[in-house]
C-alpha cells in the first residue's frame, strides 16, 4: 500500500462508533460518527451492520479512487480471540477494504498514546464504562484481559461506580448501611425528595437507563467534599486502574523501564484529583520508571495511526494526521455522553 493509497480506521465503542478515512501520507479524508457497537447483545453480524452506513459515509466524503488498502478496526465486545476471529471474518467479508485488521478496542487508545517513532512499547487503561487494559511489548509481545466484568474478575468502570454509588446511598437511607452525603447527592441531582424516589424512578423507568453515568461526577464531588463512602470508592476505583497497570507491565518484562502508561476513557479524562493524583502516586510506588499520561484525543485516532503503521508511512504523516485531529471542531473531537465503552 503506497503513500497515496486510503485507509479505513474505526473505533467501536458501546457508546459510540467513529470511522474515518485517511490518506496514507496523514491527510484525514472524512469522518462519520453512529450509534453503540454491541455484538454481544445483538450478534456479530447486526453489530456489524451498524458500522455500513457510516463507512459509507465516509466514503462518499472523499471518493478515493480505487478500492481502499486497509481497514483498522478496534471494537467493543472483540474480548476474546475467538470474537475478534468472528468480527474479522465478519468485517472481511463486507468487502470495504482489500485488507483488515481486528482487535479490541483498547489497543486504540494504547496506539493514541504511544510515540510515532522509535519503540511501540507501554500499556494503556481505559476506564469508561468499563474498564480494561492491554499492553505492547517487544517482539509482538502483548498483554491483556477478558474485561468481561465481575465474570473475569474486574472492578470498577463508570457503570459500576454509578451502581456502587446507588447502592451505597440506598443502604444509607434505609439504615442497613453507613451514612453519607451520596442518600442526598443522588436524588437531589434528578430534583427527587430521596432514594426511594430515585430507584422507583429508574426502576419504573421514568429516568432512563442512560442517565445513570450523571452519578459517577456526583460520586467524585462527594469524595472530593469529605464524604469518606464516597473517597473508598474513589480510592478502589485508584487501586485496581494501578493494579492493571502494573500487572500488564510485569508481563510483558516492562516494570523497572521507563515507558508510558497511557489513561484515557471518560472517568480518567476527567482528571479528577482525587482519582488522578492517587493514581500517579500508586503508579509512581510500584513501576516508578512509568510515565502516565492521560489521552483525551478520540480513539479512532490511535485506529488511524495504525493504518499508517501497516503502510510503512514516514513519521511525517503522522505528524500531519495528529495535526488534521487536533484542528478539528471540540464538538467532533468529544464522544458523546461522559464514558467510553466497556473496553
Amino acid at each position: 500500500m503506497g503513500l497515496t493509497a486510503t485507509a479505513l480506521a474505526i473505533d467501536a465503542g458501546n457508546s459510540k462508533t467513529d470511522v474515518a478515512l485517511v490518506a496514507t501520507d496523514g491527510r484525514l479524508l472524512g469522518t462519520a460518527r453512529g450509534g453503540g457497537f454491541r455484538p454481544p447483545a445483538v450478534g456479530t453480524g447486526p453489530a456489524v451492520d451498524v458500522l455500513a452506513p457510516l463507512v459509507r459515509s465516509v466514503l462518499a466524503q472523499a471518493r478515493p479512487a480505487g478500492r481502499v488498502g486497509h481497514l483498522s478496526a478496534f471494537l467493543a465486545g472483540a474480548d476474546l480471540p475467538v470474537e475478534e476471529e468472528r468480527l474479522a471474518a465478519e468485517i472481511a467479508g463486507r468487502g470495504w477494504a482489500r485488507t483488515a485488521s481486528v482487535r479490541n478496542d483498547t489497543f486504540a487508545l494504547l496506539r493514541a498514546g504511544l510515540p510515532d517513532d522509535g519503540e511501540r512499547v507501554g500499556v494503556a487503561v481505559v476506564c469508561g464504562a468499563g474498564i480494561n487494559c492491554v499492553g505492547a511489548g517487544r517482539d509482538g509481545a502483548t498483554a491483556r484481559f477478558p474485561a468481561l466484568g465481575r465474570l473475569s474478575g474486574d472492578w470498577g468502570g463508570g457503570a459500576f461506580l454509578a451502581e456502587e454509588a446507588m447502592w451505597r446511598a440506598a443502604r444509607a437511607e434505609d439504615g442497613r448501611g453507613a451514612p453519607t452525603r451520596l442518600a442526598h447527592a443522588l436524588p437531589a441531582h434528578f430534583g427527587l425528595a430521596g432514594m426511594p424516589e430515585l430507584i422507583e424512578a429508574f426502576h419504573l423507568r421514568a429516568l432512563p437507563g442512560h442517565r445513570r453515568h450523571e452519578l459517577v461526577p456526583l460520586l467524585f464531588s462527594v469524595a472530593a467534599a469529605g464524604d469518606p463512602v464516597a473517597r473508598v470508592l474513589v480510592a478502589r476505583q485508584a487501586e485496581e486502574i494501578a493494579l492493571l497497570a502494573t500487572v500488564a507491565l510485569r508481563r510483558l518484562g516492562l516494570l523497572g523501564e521507563r515507558v508510558p502508561v497511557v489513561l484515557g476513557g471518560g472517568v480518567l479524562a476527567a482528571r479528577h484529583p482525587l482519582l488522578h493524583d492517587r493514581v500517579t502516586q500508586l503508579l509512581a510506588e510500584r513501576a516508578p520508571r512509568a510515565v502516565p499520561q492521560v489521552v483525551v484525543a478520540p480513539p479512532v485516532l490511535g485506529a488511524a495511526l495504525d493504518t499508517l503503521d501497516r503502510a510503512g508511512a514516514e513519521a511525517g504523516a503522522h505528524q500531519r494526521l495528529r495535526a488534521a485531529w487536533r484542528a478539528r471542531p471540540p464538538a467532533a473531537q468529544s464522544p458523546t455522553g461522559s464514558a467510553r465503552s466497556r473496553t
